[in-house]
């Protein structure tokens, strides 16, 4: 469909007059070209401004003027470039000044120090050898993110998954040993890296007395290593879980699991040190709570086909407000996380629920599941 006829059609089903509608074409044109255009789930033929009108189109004519408000005002997008900023600010922000901080730790000094002391320099160029990068999903971007530490890390150093075999450990080992020369040496810590965290559950939660989660199943993996944990990494090595995008709110609920998983699994059965970090933490002013005309239109044009078992480790049934009920009016460029609310991303037919009908959902931004039971 041209983006004029589009246009055209978006007036007609906002009802827009002449001059309304000429100040709103300006502002979708722009946005659409410098940003929506570019979600990677759009369909061939059918970009933001075809799938704006049809989205628009699902809810009553007394509805759409709140659910345009909804984008014109409160919609987040963050795109291509934007994430390759986080992850470009990923080793100065975050990797350098923790492992600055380590070194200034063992040699007594402030951390700005540590450059001007050749044994301190030596100390950071052997810890930053013995860092591992991990991803725990295709958000981390890894490709990108080695690509922007290229010179200051080796490809040695990023794995693209946290499930590897005995195979893949050796020789990431050998690798280390041989760098280092020595045949002794041991990883000092592992960075697991991912795009966005909503909720922290992911990352880690407690299900039948069993610790599970990106996380738990990253520990549970180094004990089927032949050796164990022992065998790679030296003792007091550290786990630290990065996100470019973060609720805080999240972070301050997984660092609780964490504290609470140790002390289940003892020292031998979890990590010697966890620590969460976020290079861009969503405000909580984020949440479209108090939005109360956008949070009734949720609650109206709401099918509970949408709920899987997945969404209910949120710890909400009803998922209207997004996974977890984070609320969020987030989209990645890649993906819509499903703890932004299911009117962006949810795609189902009508049905009828015990009586009463429940409408079809139409997504503005089609979310990729990952999880579909």
């Amino acid at each position: 469909m041209e983006s004029r006829l589009a246009l055209r059609i978006l007036g007609d089903i906002m009802g827009w007059p002449d001059e309304r509608a000429e100040a709103e074409f300006r502002w979708l044109r722009l946005m659409a070209r410098l940003k929506y255009d570019a979600y990677e789930d759009f369909r061939a033929g059918a970009r933001f401004l075809e799938s704006l009108a049809t989205w628009l189109q699902q809810f009553e004519k007394g509805d759409r003027a709140t659910a345009y408000q909804f984008v014109r005002r409160r919609l987040i997008y963050v795109g291509e470039s934007e994430l390759q900023r986080l992850v470009e600010l990923f080793y100065p922000r975050t990797l350098e000044k923790r492992l600055l901080r380590q070194v200034a730790t063992i040699r007594s000094i402030e951390p700005y120090m540590v450059w001007t002391q050749p044994q301190a320099k030596a100390d950071f160029s052997k810890l930053l050898r013995q860092t591992l990068i991990m991803a725990l999903s295709d958000g981390a971007r890894i490709d990108q993110l080695r690509r922007a530490t290229t010179g200051i890390l080796s490809n040695e150093q990023f794995v693209g998954m946290t499930q590897v075999d005995d195979i893949k450990w050796d020789d990431l080992l050998q690798k280390l040993r041989h760098d280092l020369k020595d045949d002794n040496a041991k990883f000092a810590q592992v960075l697991l890296v991912d795009d966005f965290m909503g909720t922290g559950t992911t990352v880690l939660r407690q299900e039948h007395d069993a610790w599970t989660g990106r996380l738990g199943k990253f520990r549970g993996s180094l004990d089927r290593v032949d050796g164990g944990a022992s065998k790679l990494f030296e003792p007091g090595w550290k786990v630290v879980v990065h996100h470019y995008i973060a609720v805080p709110d999240a972070i301050a609920a997984v660092e609780a699991r964490a504290a609470k998983a140790a002390t289940d699994r003892g020292a031998a059965g979890w990590f010697p040190e966890v620590a969460f970090t976020y290079e861009l933490a969503l405000p909580r002013e984020t949440r479209i709570c108090e939005d109360t005309k956008f949070v009734e239109l949720t609650e109206k044009h709401y099918n509970g086909s949408i709920e899987t078992d997945s969404t209910r480790k949120g710890g909400f049934h009803r998922i209207n407000l997004g996974y977890g009920g984070c609320a969020l009016p987030l989209v990645l460029d890649h993906n819509t996380p499903n703890n932004s609310v299911p009117l962006l991303w949810a795609e189902c037919d009508a049905r009828d629920a015990g009586g009463k009908q429940e409408p079809e959902m139409r997504p503005l931004f089609r979310r990729r599941q990952r999880h579909v039971s």
